[in-house]
């Protein structure tokens, strides 16, 4: 397999320079390959979302190195970022976050709409998404309509709309009911066998974890592999 992510030394600080600066990552090294199913699991406070926003392009570290499918982030410019994480990134959360006045449909279409793909195109390509996640009886219904396990659905199929590297999933099914969340879980391992996507799953929940290939704890800012 290829290397799709690299990092090494990665650091996270807040308050730098002042009295009360405080580092949440400390010297993060971690290595993903193209079609990897990993888990990220840590208890509140333990950093994994300061990791998660890094990884995810949401944040920048304070000092290390980070290489996303060949390009050193440190090298996108501001400007640039939001364009290039669109492109590279998926994301999956745990409150869904669709736009509540749009059907399904036109939640998968966004991202695509925000990488000017053409109308005809990201609707060809949205229909065929949520066919893939089972949605499209729904398609033309609003968040309101759905159930959470549907919008969670949508939210998969959005998250794959620019057919990014990783799907980054931050507690996919922690507003989920056991047997949803077992539903959404399976729907991950599909796209990881099948579809061979790379995805990233954070979580506070060890089961959970344990679904992953490769399992990698976060405790008190410092990660290791399980």
């Amino acid at each position: 397999m290829d290397k799709l992510m690299t990092m090494r030394g990665i650091t996270k600080s807040y308050n730098i320079g002042l009295e009360n600066e405080l580092e949440i990552l400390h010297g993060i090294d971690l290595d993903i390959y193209d079609g990897e199913f990993i888990s990220i699991v840590g208890q509140s406070g333990s950093g994994k979302s300061t990791l998660m926003n890094i990884i995810g392009l949401l944040d920048r570290q304070t000092s290390g190195s980070y290489d996303l499918a060949g390009t050193n982030v440190q090298d996108i410019k501001d400007d640039e970022l939001s364009a290039y994480r669109s492109r590279k990134i998926g994301f999956v959360f745990q409150n869904f976050n669709l736009i509540p006045r749009s059907n399904a449909l036109k939640n998968v279409e966004l991202p695509m709409l925000y990488a000017k793909v053409p109308r005809a195109q990201r609707q060809e390509r949205a229909k065929e998404l949520l066919a893939l996640v089972d949605m499209e009886d729904r398609m033309g219904h609003r968040p309101n309509e759905l159930s959470g396990g549907q919008k969670q659905r949508v939210a998969i199929a959005r998250a794959m709309a620019n057919n990014p590297a990783i799907i980054l999933a931050d507690e996919p099914t922690g507003a989920l009911d056991s047997k949803t969340g077992r539903q959404v879980m399976d729907l991950f391992h599909t796209l990881h066998e099948k579809e061979k996507r790379t995805i990233i799953v954070i979580t506070h929940n060890m089961d959970l974890a344990q679904e992953a290939g490769r399992i990698y704890e976060m405790d008190d800012g410092h990660l290791r592999e399980v």
